[in-house]
């Protein structure tokens, strides 16, 4: 597995300083891969929302994110976009204690629901493709 130590310090920080953490970059340049990793040895609840069994899980957003504790990892945000007004709702509440770790390609789109819907509440990682510093020169 390609070492991105950076982009784990990165999380790291922000999961602390905001109660939702943006994670976008280009398809396959490895936010669902960082995303597990970084909820390793954490207390993390994924949902993969092109899954058919998370979105059921998901059929009643507030209750079932509410009920969560620790970290909560929505990968491919993008496919359940209603998703935003219920975490606006529930990072709001006093003393939330849980974090939202949200992930999707950087489209047009999904940067302007995340920024209107969760403003003030949200810090943004772009990933960008590997480079030199991850993967290593060819020999």
């Amino acid at each position: 597995m390609i070492d991105r130590t950076s982009y784990l310090q990165q999380l790291s920080t922000a999961v602390r300083r905001s109660p939702v953490t943006a994670l976008l970059g280009p398809r396959q340049c490895g936010k669902t891969t960082l995303a597990r990793t970084f909820g390793e040895g954490r207390q993390a609840t994924y949902f993969d929302l092109e899954s058919q069994p998370d979105q059921q899980r998901l059929q009643n957003p507030e209750l079932m994110l509410g009920s969560v504790e620790g970290l909560v990892i929505l990968d491919e945000m993008q496919v359940l976009p209603a998703l935003f007004n219920v975490l606006r709702v529930l990072v709001d509440r006093p003393a939330n204690p849980t974090r939202f770790l949200i992930l999707g390609s950087a489209s047009p789109d999904l940067v302007r629901n995340v920024s209107e819907t969760l403003a003030c509440r949200v810090e943004f990682i772009e990933l960008s493709g590997f480079d030199l510093r991850e993967t290593g020169p060819e020999t």
